[in-house]
């Protein structure tokens, strides 16, 4: 991406807030007005992605419980085109829900009822990362010849073909790694990402994270080919 075009994603403040109840979505886009930012709202899945079509939507607040189209449906149908940030708006705290959407193609879970100012910073902490990287994501891709698949569409996570069981968290993380290769993730962004906090101890928690996600994906876990630490820094993306 040219410097113009990188300048252009990083001044998008255009937010889609998709959520079918009005005292939410009014909430949420007053907020985020009063914070610069402009608000699409919609009510509906089908709405939502017409209004995704037709705007340049820098990042979607996306509501699970939707009237016609799921906001599991909503995210699979953007994912097939963009790897625009999505954060989903939920009141599931089910394990199996936050995996699926994650599975998707999400980026990450709020769990109604929630801070607002919790949800711009979130919103924000997507927005940095993304400047500069809203390409197409295939639905699937593949690594060493099918060792490793992420099935963005099915939403599924692979070794040699079976399905990994990964926890919640493990996959917030590889999905990051996944979704912005070349990226050096920060312990302590990951943190954020992973369990919204960025306090405590960063480095004991999200490297107990990894080395259980190294485990279930690596054939050795302590020579990585998939999360690769870079000494000092933090963890990024091996896959080729």
């Amino acid at each position: 991406m040219t410097e113009t075009g990188m300048a252009a994603v990083a001044e998008n403040k255009n937010i889609l807030v998709a959520d079918d109840e009005p005292k939410i979505r009014g909430a949420v886009a007053a907020f985020l007005q009063s914070r610069g930012y402009t608000a699409f709202a919609a009510e509906t899945g089908r709405q939502a992605l017409d209004v995704f079509d037709k705007n340049n939507i820098a990042l979607i607040l996306l509501d699970l419980m939707l009237p016609d189209l799921s906001g599991e449906e909503v995210c699979a149908a953007v994912r097939k085109k963009s790897r625009v940030p999505i954060i989903m708006l939920t009141a599931k705290t089910s394990e199996a829900s936050h995996l699926n959407g994650l599975a998707l193609g999400a980026d990450d879970y709020i769990t109604k009822p929630f801070s607002l100012k919790v949800m711009v910073a979130h919103a924000e902490a997507l927005l940095r990362r993304a400047a500069g990287d809203l390409t197409p994501l295939p639905a699937k891709n593949s690594w060493r010849g099918g060792d490793l698949t992420a099935d963005f569409e099915k939403g599924l996570i692979l070794r040699r073909g079976v399905p990994v069981n990964l926890t919640a968290t493990e996959m917030k993380i590889l999905s990051a790694l996944i979704k912005y290769p070349g990226k050096i993730f920060a312990r302590e962004e990951l943190l954020t990402l992973v369990l919204g906090d960025d306090s405590g101890s960063a480095d004991r928690v999200i490297d107990n994270h990894v080395k259980n996600l190294r485990q279930k994906i690596e054939d050795d876990s302590k020579s990585p080919v998939y999360v690769l630490t870079i000494r000092g820094l933090g963890y990024k993306f091996g896959g080729e």
